[in-house]
């Protein structure tokens, strides 16, 4: 960017030459037709030097107007890199939330499942899993549970038996779990709570729920290494 703010400049100064010149070239036609000059000279004379003078003259109209030219065509190149830009900054921004790499925010729900006083009866990592699809299929833009955000590299599953911890990413979580979506509140909650919805298949097991509508759901980024070690 900074050559091409460079090229503009010099481009610029040339063309604010070429106007000085041509005033300068008007002195001097009258420097050199001062009355003595006239005088002196025949008619033809004096023809073929006014013709000499509208041939520069013209000659040099010409370049200014290639110059003007030219510094449209820079200005539309900068401005058309500076459009490239933003797009190119605009899609950045985009990957990286879908990577989950930005803290983001808007509305959506949050879902907080208590066990209660369940004895036998716990939340295991599969009814976590069958939740964040329905998310993800009523359309959810970023997930997170307890506060760890979901994406598509997320593994969610249980260490031990099947009454053992839930881990999200190598992380052990308990109960309550919070989920929280950001999308269109009545698609995701309609998700959930529709014929054959999880959340309502979870409330006759008698697992408490709640399912709150909020304006401004904060979902933080994904805070796990994205890299890959093994894959060229």
């Amino acid at each position: 960017m900074k050559k091409e703010k460079i090229v503009m400049a010099v481009t610029i100064g040339i063309s604010a030459f070429i106007l000085v010149a041509i005033i300068f070239m008007q002195f001097k036609v009258v420097e050199k037709t001062d009355r003595i000059s006239i005088d002196a000279m025949t008619e033809s004379d004096l023809r073929s030097e006014l013709i000499s003078w509208r041939e520069k003259y013209d000659e040099l109209q010409l370049q200014y107007q290639d110059t003007l030219v030219k510094i449209q065509e820079y200005k539309e190149e900068y401005k058309s890199d500076e459009e490239t830009e933003k797009l190119l900054e605009n899609e950045l921004t985009e990957l990286k939330t879908l990577l989950g790499e930005t803290n983001v925010h808007g509305q959506g729900i949050i879902i907080t499942i208590n066990e209660g006083n369940l004895q036998n009866d716990k939340i295991n990592y599969e009814d976590l899993l069958y939740i964040v699809n329905e998310l993800k299929a009523a359309g959810a833009e970023a997930i997170s549970i307890n506060d760890n955000r979901v994406i598509n590299r997320t593994g969610i599953y249980t260490i031990g038996t099947e009454s053992g911890f839930i881990k999200i990413d190598g992380k052990r979580i308990l109960a309550p779990y919070i989920i929280k979506a950001i999308g269109n509140q009545t698609y995701l909650e309609g998700a959930l709570l529709g014929n054959g919805g999880y959340v309502d298949e979870l409330r006759k097991w008698g697992f408490e729920i709640q399912i709150e509508r909020n304006d401004d759901v904060k979902i933080d980024a994904y805070s796990n290494s994205l890299s890959n070690k093994y894959m060229k």
